[in-house]
């Protein structure tokens, strides 16, 4: 899986916050106290459960701005044995990485924190892209995203096989509900027209989306002929009949179901005829996938260090 330079500029920024907030103005006074930088080892970075890996790319990134930051000439050496995008068993080991023992604790939490979260965005997107393949509907992300994470949450929602939403609010024009009742007494078709006649008017070519709620609106819009109309939160039966109306009225028009969407009933939605579905919960309320770092069994001198899991604080 292919990660947009955009992406690694966010990336870097959030790595440095990470870093920021767990080392603060003193460092990790743990290993400080009960290691020495000349102690060295390799550690292991391993799945526990299965799921669709992302983050793998960021391991490296992280080790050198932690390197960087201490002001240090060498960073810990990772070697990758998954890519993003992989398909991950328990046990799977995603990546080697050897260097001092201070420096392999330091990064700890800040490499898992970035790999479990993306990591679960990828593998429950893959899910619902796994319920709807033999249907050809594109599984789509929201802007329902955390401040500042919106380029790797997206990112990891391509990892999953889903497909991007717009970014943000400047890629893209999409009538919300919102739209309609601050325009009161304006019909939905006269919005369709308008926003099209002002795409026109700044020559640019993208696509126009209005959501409905109700199948009198989108009866409404289709005369219209928008690019793509949102189906908010409708049964598995009024996105059969969107589709034929859509079909005898507008049948360029693509049709995305959204709201409510869950495991559960994504194929009912999927089996209704619609071309799309976006679904919020890919990227804010996603569980984390489970992955740990693996210690050597192996005296150090200051104790004994062994296997940790993605648990640890």
């Amino acid at each position: 899986m292919s990660v947009e330079p955009a992406d690694l500029e966010s990336a870097d920024i959030l790595i440095r916050l990470a870093l920021d907030e767990d080392l603060g103005r003193r460092g990790d006074l743990t290993s400080q106290a009960l290691l020495t930088p000349e102690t060295r080892s390799e550690v292991r970075v391993v799945s526990r459960q299965s799921g669709r890996l992302c983050g793998a790319v960021l391991i490296e990134r992280i080790y050198a701005a932690l390197a960087e930051r201490s002001r240090q000439s060498a960073a810990c050496d990772v070697r990758l044995h998954c890519q993003d995008g992989d398909v991950l068993e328990p046990d799977t080991c995603l990546a080697t990485i050897s260097g001092s023992v201070p420096d392999l604790l330091t990064g700890e939490r800040t490499v898992l924190n970035f790999l479990t979260h993306l990591s679960g965005i990828a593998t429950l997107t893959a899910s619902f892209v796994q319920q709807v393949q033999q249907t050809g509907v594109v599984i789509l992300d929201t802007r329902k995203t955390l401040p500042g994470w919106r380029r790797l949450q997206k990112y990891a929602v391509r990892c999953g096989g889903g497909t991007n939403h717009r970014f943000g609010l400047d890629d893209g024009i999409l009538i919300k509900d919102n739209h309609l009742a601050a325009r009161s007494g304006q019909d939905a078709a006269s919005a369709v027209r308008e926003a099209r006649g002002f795409l026109q008017s700044q020559n640019l070519s993208f696509p126009v989306e209005i959501e409905v709620d109700t199948l009198q609106q989108l009866r409404n819009v289709l005369d219209e002929q928008p690019d793509i109309v949102l189906l908010d939160n409708m049964t598995a039966s009024e996105l059969k009949t969107a589709v034929r109306m859509r079909d005898e009225q507008s049948p360029r028009t693509l049709l995305e179901a959204s709201g409510g969407i869950t495991g559960e009933n994504v194929g009912c939605a999927a089996a209704s005829g619609v071309d799309r579905i976006s679904i919020g919960g890919l990227t804010h309320s996603v569980p984390a996938l489970d992955i740990g770092y693996d210690w050597p069994e192996t005296d150090f001198g200051n104790g004994d260090v062994r296997g940790t899991d993605g648990g640890l604080v």
